[in-house]
Formats: structure tokens, C-alpha cells, sequence
């Protein structure tokens, strides 16, 4: 069994004020022994993180002090050769020990960020692999993850009140036509919808349904999963696919 949590955040004046909040909840999580847990995308007041060990250094101590895997959300990071948003992760001994880019940038960051180009997995509590936010609209991204080896997907997120159905719908359909649970953190403001959720599967007699954990307000969850549950399952989904044209 692995314990896997959501962090939902809501806005602060100040990157201190943000990170204060997130760092009192995550210590919660850290003592009802949670694996790994997950944040937003772009929560963060300034969201141009110039440096992310410092900007970082208390998530840092708590995953060590809790042997946690920390996912801070994700973020703009700017070099002199590229502009990206990554998802950094921390490692249960208090180290960054990579990052996942994203691959689709949205709309309006198509003129500034450089998309990724390869989806990583990574292997601490579990094998995982991190979804951001406009990436869930693509089913070749979680299905590549999956294929690599993921056991879970998390996926940081800003999603827009107007846009919180279909990005449910998305998270829902990803997770069931890859055999996979899907933790996806989200904002909540004035703007963005909240509604962070944590999708786990149910098979009953060859119907495969979603249960589903809606988060309100800031806070943080966490929820036991046996993820060897679904191994047979997706090995019987992909074996149906046929090749055509």
C-alpha cells in the first residue's frame, strides 16, 4: 500500500504567505505518513521561480523529516537558452531529484515557453509520472507515461471556473482508458475553480467505473492505494489495441 495526497491552495499576497500555508498542511500529511503528495500549478504569487532550492528550502526539510516525495506544483523557469514551465520533484531525502517539463503549453504561453519533450518517470514510494494541467487534454501523454512504467499520474493545475467540467471529464476519461489512478491539484479564487480530485478505479463483473474525491477549499488529502490492483487490468486494456489506418 502507498498513501498519496493533493495539496488545494488558494491566493496570497506573497510567496512567504503561499509557501507558510502549504508547508503547515503538508507537515499534516507528513504525519498521517503520506507518500507522496502533490500540488498546483503556477499557485505562487510570483511564479518565476529564480531559485527553486531556496525558494524551497522548507518543503526540502519536510521531505526528509517525513521520507515524503514532495511535487511543489509547477512553474516558469527561466534560462538564457529557453523559457519552460517544470515540475520539480522532491525526493523523500530532501533533495530535488528531477523535473518534468511541459509538453503542451497553453494558449497563451506557446509565444514564450519551449514544450517538453519527453515524459519522465520517476521512482520513489512508487513509480509516477507528472501530467501538467493542458497536457490532460492528450491522450498520448498519459498513455506514453503509462507505457513507461507509471503506476499513479499526478497533475498540477490552473484551471478557470468555466473550465473545471471538462477538465474533470478529461481526468476521468485518462484514468479509465489507462487503468490508472490520477491525482490532479487545482487552485481555487476568484478565478480558478478548486475542485482538486483524486480518481481511483473499481472494476465490477468487467466494468471498469471512476470513484471520485473532490477537495473544496485549501486544504490537503491523502488516500491509500494498492496499485498492484491494476496491473492485470491495464495489461488486459492495451492488449485489446488493435493497429489501423
Amino acid at each position: 500500500m502507498v498513501k498519496l495526497g493533493l495539496i488545494q491552495t488558494t491566493s496570497q499576497s506573497t510567496n512567504e504567505k503561499g509557501i507558510f500555508q502549504a508547508v503547515k498542511i503538508l507537515k499534516k500529511l507528513g504525519r498521517k505518513n503520506t507518500d507522496i503528495v502533490c500540488l498546483p500549478e503556477q499557485w505562487l504569487r510570483n511564479n518565476e521561480i529564480s531559485n527553486f532550492d531556496s525558494e524551497f528550502s522548507e518543503f526540502k526539510k519536510i521531505a526528509k523529516e517525513f521520507s515524503m516525495t514532495i511535487i511543489p506544483g509547477a512553474f516558469y523557469e527561466i534560462t538564457k537558452k529557453k523559457t519552460s514551465i517544470i515540475s520539480p520533484v522532491i525526493g523523500p531525502k530532501g533533495e530535488f531529484i528531477g523535473n518534468q517539463e511541459k509538453i503542451h503549453p497553453f494558449d497563451y504561453e506557446k509565444d514564450r515557453v519551449k514544450p517538453g519533450k519527453e515524459a519522465k518517470i520517476f521512482n520513489t514510494a512508487c513509480k509516477f509520472g507528472v501530467v501538467i494541467c493542458y497536457d490532460m487534454v492528450f491522450p498520448k501523454v498519459t498513455n506514453t507515461f503509462v507505457k513507461k512504467g507509471a503506476q499513479v499520474l499526478f497533475s498540477p493545475s490552473r484551471i478557470v471556473k468555466r473550465g473545471i467540467e471538462p477538465w474533470q471529464m478529461y481526468v476521468q476519461v485518462r484514468a479509465l482508458e489507462n487503468r490508472i489512478p490520477i491525482l490532479a491539484a487545482n487552485v481555487q479564487n476568484h478565478r480558478f475553480g478548486g475542485n482538486s480530485t483524486i480518481v481511483d478505479l473499481t472494476e465490477n463483473n468487467k466494468v471498469m467505473t471512476t470513484n471520485i474525491m473532490k477537495l473544496n477549499g485549501e486544504c490537503g488529502v491523502s488516500k491509500e492505494f494498492d496499485l498492484k490492483k491494476y496491473e492485470k487490468c491495464r495489461k488486459i486494456r492495451f492488449s485489446d489495441s488493435n493497429k489501423f489506418q
